[in-house]
């Protein structure tokens, strides 16, 4: 099968580089844009299904993509963004200041398993993103758009591709970004990562968010 790992457009967390986690914020008219051109690339490829995160963000992206092909978009709660806890809405300087242990057991080896305060760990996200994941190699010659978050594409690239989820800093997952694997069972290729030659030239030549 063919999976396109999709993270959604910008919001106006991303933006101001705030911590974003469950707040269910939608997308800033940049953002709309960018679920936009993220349609129109779709429209040119076959497409078999688009599940998404149930957070609005997520949502208005795979309404975009779907939407030009006329499919019905499959919600998924296991697709749900890290819970960042009590970090929500904060500036890393503000983070630093008041979680300086967290973050030290958060930037160290063991990252995985340490849980932002009050919130969950990349583990947990793992735990409930690993029958999805089951379900996906199974699907036989589909092509599926799973249209999630930050944290969550790179756990599901580091489940799909059997790496530890300590990896998850060895890769950019930008906003409107286009990951792309082909999966044969439990083998796994990535064919394209942090695509986003679909959004203006200027733009898709800047990191964002």
């Amino acid at each position: 099968m063919i999976l396109y790992l999709v993270r959604h457009g910008e919001t106006a967390y991303n933006r101001d580089s705030l911590g974003l986690g469950r707040a269910d914020v939608a997308l800033t008219d940049r953002g709309l844009h960018q679920a936009a051109a993220l349609g129109a690339r779709f429209a040119t490829l076959t497409l078999d299904r688009v599940l998404t995160s149930p957070l609005l963000r997520a949502r208005q992206t795979a309404g975009a993509i779907a939407g030009e092909r006329g499919l019905s978009i499959d919600v998924r709660d296991e697709l749900l963004e890290l819970d960042v806890g009590e970090t929500e809405g904060m500036h890393l300087p503000q983070l630093r200041e008041r979680y300086p242990e967290f973050l030290a057991a958060w930037l160290g080896p063991e990252a995985a398993s340490v849980r932002m305060p009050g919130g969950e760990s990349l583990a947990d996200v793992a735990a409930r993103l690993a029958p999805l994941v089951l379900e996906l190699q199974g699907m036989g010659d589909e092509e599926v758009a799973v249209v999630s978050h930050n944290f969550v594409t790179k756990v599901l690239i580091c489940l799909c591709l059997g790496l530890p989820l300590t990896a998850f800093r060895s890769f950019a997952t930008d906003v409107a970004s286009v990951t792309t694997l082909r999966l044969r069972g439990t083998r796994a290729l990535v064919t394209s990562l942090n695509d986003r030659c679909h959004l203006d030239p200027v733009e898709s030549s800047s990191p964002s968010g």
